[in-house]
């Protein structure tokens, strides 16, 4: 949950560029971002990979005139729509950008190598068939808001009860990495995306700071498998809220277009 998914970005700084907000290059190294290249694949009229400049292009001319993001897991289908096997390949990777105006959604598969500290990564998006219908479980802006406050103060209470909100270092480190990442929280978006938005990203970003820390630090207080069951099941419902606050903030782009906000 702390880290930006690919399709955040692929997404954000897509509709940035469709809406003519920012320039290709600009977009395009924004999405890339610390990796080293992205590559689409498969994309009707061309038959090899392409480059995301050049990629985006050519979804504008297809009819894409959106993105939006999924970020699927067991048993929650967020953001998608079907059909089968795009779900099952988007559960796979945790994430998808799905096209709005053209039946087209698109998967990452990543790419690491190099030894430790100096892992180059690159990433292949699949673009493929999508069935066009509403995605599933995405809350609205204001739903999502609400919802966070309440995941917040249910995660907050769960680490104090079970003793897992210490001091030690693996917390401190998640914290700074969190502050860090907030200090950049409002270039996330990208151009384009209502002030909304980005406080729902953050929030959902610090309740997620919150589960990582839950499952990062230790045991802490509970000693027993029981205990830490009992944990797990507390917090699976607040990081899906977490999950269904991101896609929201992601997608409120398009969902202020649909209803001729701008």
């Amino acid at each position: 949950m702390l880290s930006e998914p690919r399709s955040g970005r692929l997404a954000a700084w897509g509709n940035a560029l469709l809406a003519g907000l920012v320039s290709p290059d600009d977009a395009a190294l924004a999405i890339v971002g610390e990796d080293a290249v992205h590559r689409v694949e498969g994309l009707p009229g061309e038959s090899g990979p392409v480059g995301l400049t050049l990629a985006l292009g050519r979804l504008r001319a297809l009819g894409v005139k959106g993105l939006r993001v999924a970020l699927p897991a067991p048993g929650h289908p967020l953001g998608l729509s079907g059909p089968p096997d795009f779900n099952a390949r988007a559960l796979d990777a945790e994430e998808a950008v799905v096209c709005h105006g053209a039946a087209l959604g698109l998967i990452p598969e990543v790419y690491e190598a190099g030894p430790e500290g100096d892992v180059h990564v690159e990433v292949v998006w699949h673009c493929l068939a999508v069935r066009e219908a509403p995605p599933a479980d995405v809350p609205s802006l204001g739903e999502a808001e609400r919802e966070l406050a309440e995941a917040l103060r249910e995660a907050t209470e769960v680490l104090s009860r079970l003793d897992v909100a210490g001091s030690g270092p693996v917390a401190e480190a998640a914290v700074d990495a969190y502050r860090a990442r907030a200090e950049r929280g409002r270039e996330v978006l990208a151009p384009g995306y209502p002030p909304r938005a980005v406080r729902v990203l953050e929030l959902a970003q610090r309740v997620g700071l919150l589960i990582s820390v839950a499952y990062e630090n230790g045991h802490g207080g509970a000693v027993s498998a029981s205990e830490i069951s009992a944990r797990a099941l507390a917090l699976r419902p607040v990081e899906r809220t977490a999950r269904r606050a991101q896609v929201a903030a992601y997608n409120a782009f398009v969902e202020e277009r649909e209803r001729g906000v701008r």
